[in-house]
């Protein structure tokens, strides 16, 4: 019964292996696909592909489209507040 048990757990052991391998194979062919789509985009488009590129791209207007945060907000908008109604629901 011991040896039944273990040949069983072996099998369940080998079967959640495979199933893990082949599961981070797909995420490899899918990253692989994104990554070259990416790269096909960046030569229709005429850009250079790679890490230096894309970091200063994003960081290029990194200051000039700064969103006002929550303080400025509250600043202009405070004063628009008059009265709160509250309500308990059944």
């Amino acid at each position: 019964m011991n040896t039944l048990n273990q040949i069983f757990r072996l099998i369940l052991f080998v079967i959640v292996g495979i199933v893990g391998m082949l599961m981070a194979m797909v995420f490899m062919v899918s990253t692989a696909i994104a990554v070259g789509v990416l790269y096909v985009v960046a030569r229709i488009k005429g850009r250079p592909f790679g890490v230096r590129a894309y970091w200063a791209e994003r960081h290029a207007g990194q200051y000039t489209h700064k969103k006002p945060g929550p303080s400025a907000y509250r600043r202009y908008h405070e004063k628009d507040v008059i009265d709160v109604e509250a309500r308990e629901l059944p």
